[in-house]
């Protein structure tokens, strides 16, 4: 029986897979809130919303930018998982609107109330969710639907967010439940994908060590991680769980040993997802650390280890590879785009460790936001032609030039 070929594709290139409107709104997302939120630190500019500005800072960069690359990368790897056509056209402009119109209500220019600001927020999340679960049970792809438990656990994170800051203000609680199911999405497919595209690269350089396959210890890895990182939701400042966040951390790095990161100098497109990952046990570390014992007071340091670093270094990396093989060009990062991670990485580094320096009257923390705005600025120029335009063609070559 012959495979059915699917249909052609004859809306707007943009909605014609999932990756391409949420990572180019992500992107563009992340070089306008940064400046946006240090425009408000110097008190430029005045925010309506119904969370206190840190709040919002926080808030947008969780559940904002990083759920917008989460829903394009799920909406892209899932019709491969099940073998289902992907979800595009209007479905998927009514949920890239669902992500927009959170934005704007959180914001405050439609002067909502906190209880519609809730549900116009999360009304984005709760779609993913229903997505996720309609194409993995019609494709009866069972094993991917662990997939949808840190998604679910980030959507419920938010609603709790909004009880929370309308509770008492601040959002601590549900600010360290996102985080959590974030980095355990990063351990679950960060873990599988890394250590795979890597093998694949490797296999045609030639002879030499290749990533261990999963295994049971990347499992107990990923177990492991995700008690620690609910008992550091749940406890925050138990010496019990910072040392098994310290565990984890070690844990992580002798994980990523394994996946032969060091051969890949050659690929900067694979050495990104190397040295993002490396944030993930970095990030735990302090956070261990600060659980421990208040001497080291590494809470923050942590949390932007983990923001910027792990989170937004895996995610532009993950998006750079994504548009290059599915926009039909060849998986090699530009020279600019490596630049730009590499911008992105030094932003998480002066903001976690060098916050206090001043560089000709900027401090670290003006350092940090402007090596991280460049970044994506430089991404979205180069990167958004393509999420936006058809997908190129191979050419085929010139008889005279065979």
């Amino acid at each position: 029986m012959s495979k059915k070929t699917p249909p052609t594709f004859q809306g707007p290139t943009i909605f014609s897979y999932g990756f391409r409107p949420f990572f180019l709104s992500a992107s563009i997302f992340a070089l306008i809130v940064i400046p946006l939120w240090m425009a408000i630190q110097a008190g430029m500019i005045t925010l309506d919303s119904v969370f206190k500005p840190t709040v919002w800072h926080i808030h947008e960069m969780l559940f904002g930018y990083a759920a917008a690359v989460i829903a394009g990368f799920l909406f892209t790897a899932i019709p491969n998982w099940t073998g289902r056509m992907p979800v595009r056209g209007w479905p998927l402009a009514m949920m890239v609107s669902l992500w927009f119109l959170g934005r704007i209500s959180v914001a405050g220019p439609l002067n909502l109330g906190a209880p519609l600001v809730l549900i116009a927020d999360c009304a984005f999340l709760a779609s993913i969710v229903l997505m996720i679960t309609r194409e993995i049970v019609a494709g009866k792809n069972w094993r991917n639907l662990k997939v949808l438990l840190p998604v679910v656990t980030l959507f419920l994170a938010n609603i709790v967010f909004h009880f929370e800051a309308m509770e008492t203000g601040l959002a601590e609680n549900s600010t360290r439940l996102g985080f959590g199911a974030i980095i355990f999405l990063v351990m679950l497919i960060g873990g599988r994908v890394i250590p795979a595209f890597t093998r694949n690269w490797l296999v045609k350089q030639g002879p030499g060590a290749l990533p261990i396959p999963f295994s049971k210890y990347d499992a107990i890895s990923i177990l492991v991680g995700a008690l620690a990182l609910g008992g550091w939701v749940l406890f925050p400042n138990s010496p019990i769980i910072g040392s098994l966040l310290i565990v984890v951390a070690g844990m992580h790095v002798f994980r990523l040993s394994r996946w032969q990161g060091l051969r890949t100098f050659p690929s900067p497109l694979l050495l990104m997802l190397h040295i993002a990952y490396a944030f993930v046990p970095a990030g735990i570390l302090l956070l261990g650390l600060d659980s421990v014992s208040d001497r080291f007071d590494t809470y923050i340091t942590g949390l932007h280890l983990l923001g910027i670093g792990a989170i937004g270094g895996i995610t532009v990396a993950v998006m750079m590879r994504a548009t290059l093989g599915h926009t039909g060009r060849a998986l090699v990062a530009p020279k600019i785009l490596t630049f730009a991670f590499a911008l992105i990485i030094f932003a998480s580094l002066f903001r976690s460790f060098l916050d206090n320096i001043e560089i000709a009257g900027y401090n670290g923390i003006e350092i940090a936001a402007t090596l991280w705005t460049i970044g994506f600025a430089i991404f979205v120029v180069k990167v958004g032609s393509w999420l936006a335009t058809p997908r190129e063609q191979k050419r085929k070559a010139n008889p005279a030039q065979r």
